[in-house]
């Protein structure tokens, strides 16, 4: 019997781990991974193959990571979502499931108009149409991550971390993989058509899943007007107060900076592999298949590793480790058509993605005070995904100007601001300063990635 105050040990076996995750509440947050994890590449990496087929210039290519802002700025309009009822549909499906409808019909609508513009001759209408794809992608984001955190239990939220990066990375694959073989069977639009009617399966489970609302907690300010200010200055204030505000700057710009060298090569990415002369479908085979089954591997590795070493030095190393894998495309744009090739270019740079996607994870989870988890966690992922559009919007042009080669050997070395502020950290920043839940380093690091 459990000691009052202790905490149970943690249930083991096959057949209880299987039930626990059986759960009709769980499905539901997998299937609502999946609507998540969907719309990102179409507006992303999958439409950047489009635009290199297309005959867009590369540089053009480049600005296009721009489209990706709305996930910079998702907390800004994240308390409208919290707390504005959407006519009708809220009195039927409760705040959260009414406001996931909504964004989805929108969502749907905006992927199939991106799929009859023509980047051809428009590439500025299908750049505006691909933004309100990710407008709408971040808005879902919010509302699935608050449903998955108010409709399960304290003890269920690693499991739902587990079926939401589940449910995430099949819905990438479908976006990614499954995109890239219909448009090389068919064509881009009825490829992109087709993605528009599978955010159906999100309507679906938006319709039938059950409502958080009773166990909703009471928002800071609630019935007093204060609210908005709980919501979005309060968590800034508290964080800023925590750490003084030159290592609250220093934070911040690690967390800007140490995942920039995975994005900047990224935004490139499927550019390269066209020039390469690889087809969609040895793209979607080797990279949206080997590719993500590599990341979910080093994610789970990256948990092991921050469990067993903690969580600076995990970063440090996960962070290396990280940072040199941009050089196995390098070496790619020398052997260039080779598939075997590719499969360890992808297999070696997945893994250590994940690796370091694990541990960043567990860092900005225990930076988040308990009374601002939700919105504080938005806040940073907002702020890292900086990297992956402004600054990484240069990247088409430094290809232009140095050739695949020697771009790759750039995006290794902006890497290095990232793991000289991390080991400045390290240094004079012990992990106590900085942690508001440090509680929250193990549960963070056994899934998911931002």
């Amino acid at each position: 019997m459990t000691p009052p105050g202790a905490r149970a040990p943690a249930s083991t076996g096959f057949a209880a781990a299987l039930r626990l995750y059986l759960q009709p509440r769980l499905l539901f947050v997998f299937v609502m991974g999946f609507a998540s994890g969907l719309p990102l590449a179409l507006s992303s990496a999958t439409l950047s193959f489009w635009l290199a087929e297309a005959g867009v210039a590369l540089a053009a290519i480049g600005l296009f990571a721009l489209v990706g802002t709305p996930y910079n700025f998702k907390f800004v309009w994240a308390p409208f979502i919290d707390r504005i009822p959407v006519p009708v549909l809220t009195r039927l499906l409760g705040r959260r499931r009414s406001w996931m409808l909504l964004i989805q019909i929108a969502l749907a609508l905006a992927i199939a108009v991106l799929a009859f513009s023509s980047p051809e001759t428009t590439p500025v209408v299908t750049a505006v149409c691909a933004l309100a794809v990710a407008f709408f992608s971040a808005s879902q984001d919010i509302v699935i991550d608050a449903y998955r955190i108010e409709i399960l239990d304290p003890d269920e939220q690693g499991a739902g971390a587990a079926m939401t990066q589940a449910g995430y990375r099949l819905g990438a694959i479908v976006a990614g993989a499954g995109a890239l073989i219909l448009a090389d069977a068919i064509d881009w639009p009825l490829a992109y058509l087709v993605m528009a009617l599978l955010v159906g399966v999100g309507m679906l489970a938006a319709i039938l899943a059950p409502d958080p609302g009773r166990r909703r907690p009471e928002l800071a300010g609630d019935g007093d007007g204060g609210g908005l200010r709980a919501m979005v200055v309060d968590p800034f204030i508290e964080f800023f107060e925590r750490n003084n505000v030159a290592t609250a700057l220093i934070i911040l710009g690690f967390i800007l900076l140490y995942k920039f060298g995975d994005a900047y090569a990224g935004v490139m990415a499927y550019p390269f592999y066209y020039e390469m002369g690889f087809s969609k479908s040895e793209v979607a085979t080797v990279s949206k298949v080997f590719g993500v089954i590599m990341t979910v591997f080093g994610v789970f590795l990256g948990g092991v590793i921050v469990k067993r070493y903690d969580i600076m030095p995990s970063l440090l190393g996960c962070g290396i480790l990280q940072m040199l894998s941009n050089l196995m495309y390098a070496a790619q744009s020398v052997a260039g058509h080779d598939v075997q090739f590719l499969y360890f270019t992808i297999g070696i740079e997945n893994l250590s993605g994940g690796m370091g996607s694990s541990a960043f994870v567990a860092y900005l989870s225990v930076l988040c005070n308990t009374s601002y988890t939700g919105t504080q966690f938005a806040l940073f992922t907002s702020f890292m995904a900086f990297g992956r559009t402004l600054l990484s919007a240069s990247s088409g042009w430094v290809v232009e100007l140095t050739g695949w080669f020697d771009f790759f050997l750039i995006s290794t070395l902006v890497a290095l601001p990232g793991l000289l502020l991390l080991l400045w950290m390290m240094r004079n920043l012990p992990m106590s300063m900085q942690a508001s839940r440090p509680q929250l380093a193990a549960n963070a690091a056994q899934g998911g990635g931002p």
